[in-house]
């Protein structure tokens, strides 16, 4: 059962005169980089260049030309005290009123962007699951939520995440992508190992992690030893997911300080494999 779409289409069948908002240009500190983009109507918003005193005079430029029928101008903002933004460097906006061809544009380059979103993999749809896929639907991730049992995936109702209903839980890692995430909190401990380590194969995983105690981290490391003869692969684990400073075991808490852990991890390794594309291709 796949996610719906962020609503993009939507917002463009309800809102068809729109401007579109792209930041052209930083200098120094700003709130969003030249990737950011925003679409303005005259009664709604879709995406963000950053918030503060920035966006809201953008909005207000955007709505004067709707009102107007005339073009917007550029923009060239200082961030300082006297827009009540004390970043301090400068941006640079550009607004084109959308036409059929430019929305076409906007829609692609939206898929563009969530199809470069890097996967994460929650193996477990149980109370934990189901709290660390609401904390994580609200990141840039692709988020699927996969479990063996029917009716809990039927019961998960966190928007924006795909859920994924498989007898095969290890086959659904090996086709992964490179970079996705595996998180690993089913309701049984064999079946946790039995994801893990083929989860630990890849050498391309940003991350894996495994909710657990002492005695089951203990007690995978000594299964990975006697059943793959990969005792190697244990320390690329993260187990317990969420570290052990706070000691609370609400789902939530463990999905909130998981899913700041999951997202570093896997937005760095994104960067990283940007960065490193970029200067090979150069």
């Amino acid at each position: 059962m796949p996610a719906a779409r962020e609503d993009i289409r939507d917002f463009l069948r309800r809102e068809p005169a729109s401007i579109l908002i792209e930041v052209t240009g930083v200098a120094g500190s700003a709130p969003r980089d030249t990737d950011a983009w925003m679409l303005v109507s005259d009664r709604a918003i879709f995406a963000t260049i950053g918030g503060g005193q920035l966006e809201y005079m953008a909005i207000d430029q955007a709505r004067r030309a709707l009102r107007s029928g005339l073009a917007a101008e550029p923009m060239n903002v200082p961030l300082g005290p006297e827009i009540g933004q004390c970043c301090g460097g400068r941006v640079g906006l550009a607004f084109t009123a959308l036409n059929p061809e430019l929305a076409n544009k906007v829609v692609a380059r939206s898929d563009r962007e969530m199809a470069a979103r890097p996967h994460v993999y929650v193996f477990g749809a149980g109370h934990v699951g189901d709290a660390l896929a609401m904390a994580l639907s609200l990141a840039p991730l692709r988020v699927v939520l996969v479990d063996t049992r029917e009716d809990e995936l039927t019961a998960c109702t966190v928007p924006r995440i795909e859920t994924c209903l498989t007898a095969m839980p290890e086959a659904v890692v090996r086709d992964a992508p490179a970079g996705s995430s595996f998180v690993i909190l089913t309701h049984d401990h064999a079946l946790d190992f039995l994801i893990a380590a083929e989860a630990l194969k890849r050498a391309d995983a940003a991350y894996v992690g495994m909710i657990g105690s002492k005695t089951k981290r203990a007690t995978f490391r000594n299964w990975l030893a006697r059943e793959t003869g990969h005792a190697n692969l244990f320390d690329r684990l993260i187990c317990p997911i969420g570290g052990t400073a706070v000691k609370d075991k609400r789902p939530t808490v463990i999905a909130t300080l998981a899913a700041a852990e999951i997202m570093t991890t896997a937005l760095t390794w994104a960067a990283d494999r940007a960065t490193l594309s970029g200067t090979v291709s150069r």
